[in-house]
């Protein structure tokens, strides 16, 4: 099987990020959040910042703006419809049948494009739409769980990412291994 990271590798850049641009459009007043926001996303890339501290920082604030959220499914949806064209060319030449997504982004936001993409396995992050609440935060090492209970017996043939250092256990489970850099591919092992 071959299994992608999907932020800034078959998406071109963070879908989180472009989820959060998404929702300021249209609730203005989340401008206040601009830095606090920037300032996450580059100690996450950075690999700066554990997953406890993610969620002990920033899960406070995601579960009260998607209590105010009036139809989040709608929300993806639309939020696809304007973003399909980020998705990098490469991604269509390679698609297999089994290919899995494994990403830090919520699986709820990630059905619409899996949907519109052919793929039929992602494992994310867990996140209630209606609440916020977030179960399970699928980044760096807790991947490989996340990975693992949805496909015990699995067998990574290729890994594509992005970030060699923040998904260094995926590459060590892998046969081989690609980083992702715009549209060109380059093995790392």
């Amino acid at each position: 099987m071959n299994v992608y990271d999907f932020d800034d590798t078959i998406y071109d850049g963070e879908s989180i990020l472009s989820f959060f641009w998404f929702y300021l459009k249209k609730t203005p007043y989340l401008v206040k959040y601009v830095p606090k926001v920037l300032y996450a996303m580059a100690k996450y890339k950075r690999g700066k910042i554990t997953v406890e501290q993610a969620l002990a920082t920033y899960a406070p604030f995601i579960e009260d703006y998607f209590r105010n959220i009036d139809d989040f499914e709608a929300d993806v949806v639309e939020f696809w419809d304007g973003h399909m064209h980020r998705i990098r060319p490469f991604y269509k030449d390679l698609q297999r049948e089994d290919d899995v997504i494994v990403t830090a982004s919520p699986e709820c936001s990630m059905q619409e494009i899996c949907r519109r993409l052919g793929i039929r396995h992602c494992v994310g992050s867990i996140m209630d739409p209606k609440t916020g609440k977030i179960s399970r935060l699928c980044m760096r090492s807790r991947k490989i769980p996340a990975f693992l209970e949805a496909f015990p017996d699995a067998h990574i043939e290729n890994f594509y990412t992005d970030s060699p250092k923040n998904d260094a256990p995926l590459i060590e489970m892998a046969d081989h291994a690609f980083v992702v850099r715009g549209n060109k591919i380059k093995q790392i092992k």
